[in-house]
């Protein structure tokens, strides 16, 4: 099915059947928040339901690939989700968590560049006085959040003008729901982290749900692993809410509403 095609009936039975049916060969990766989490004004208050982390674990057994593909930073992903063992790719693909690892794996790429971003923001004039703008400090990627702040749209304009000059300095800028993420230029990736994970023997069908910009990225990327013949059977979930950007619904292979419709489905595959 083309990306954005309509499922209706038992349409999405037929996307994933293959899955189901071929368990040890299937690969179920999602990522986290708003996807598998309710999305919250702060993002340490998130909570995975109890009810998706038993589905996740159910798979686990199953399936030959369970992992969690997030913003987050891998470590914290994982006590999110309350599975060690279950594969984590965190930071959109700077960090790789492997089951029973104790620390994650950072990409190569960016090594001596860590700091880049920090840095950026510590001599950025007034960056984020009076903006109404979170900081989140992730480490190599920095992250300026404005939900719930009391001028959302005059934060958001704040964090466009620090977007332009992150730009210029030559760092990457990365946009989400009510974030804006800067970061060193390459590496990285929700794409890369699909392939990185996908790279497991054996592994030749996959599923990934998503509901933002960045999990565009993991789409594209696994559609191209189908097209190269690495991967039999790929279905790409839009997770949707009021607040799914632009893209999500059309490069959908099927869609649900929001993080109880993605946990039906898991439920389902995991029979």
């Amino acid at each position: 099915m083309e990306p954005g095609a309509e499922t209706s009936g038992d349409a999405w039975e037929a996307l994933l059947g293959p899955l189901r049916e071929e368990p040890r060969r299937s690969a179920v990766l999602t990522d986290i928040d708003g996807t598998l989490a309710p999305i919250v004004e702060r993002a340490e208050a998130a909570a995975v339901p109890a009810a998706a982390r038993e589905a996740l674990a159910a798979l686990n057994e199953r399936f030959g690939l369970v992992g969690c593909v997030s913003g987050r930073r891998a470590l914290e992903a994982r006590e999110l989700v309350g599975l060690d063992e279950l594969a984590y790719a965190g930071n959109h693909g700077l960090e790789l968590l492997l089951p029973g690892e104790a620390e994650p794996e950072a990409d190569p790429s960016i090594s001596g560049r860590e700091r880049e971003a920090a840095e950026f923001l510590a001599t950025a004039p007034a960056a984020l006085d009076g903006a109404g703008l979170r900081r989140e400090d992730k480490g190599p990627i920095q992250a300026l959040h404005w939900r719930g702040a009391g001028d959302e749209t005059a934060a958001e304009a704040r964090a466009r003008e620090l977007a332009v000059a992150a730009g210029k300095a030559g760092l990457e800028p990365r946009w989400g729901r009510k974030v804006l993420e800067l970061r060193p230029t390459g590496g990285g990736g929700k794409d890369a982290a699909v392939a990185s994970l996908l790279a497991a023997d054996g592994v030749d069908r996959a599923v990934y749900a998503g509901d933002d910009r960045t999990d565009l990225d993991a789409f594209r990327r696994l559609r191209e692993l189908r097209e190269e013949g690495d991967l039999e059977v790929a279905v790409c979930v839009g997770v949707l809410s009021p607040e799914a950007p632009s893209g999500l619904a059309e490069e959908s292979d099927l869609t649900v509403s929001g993080p109880d419709g993605w946990l039906a489905l898991l439920r389902w595959l995991a029979g």
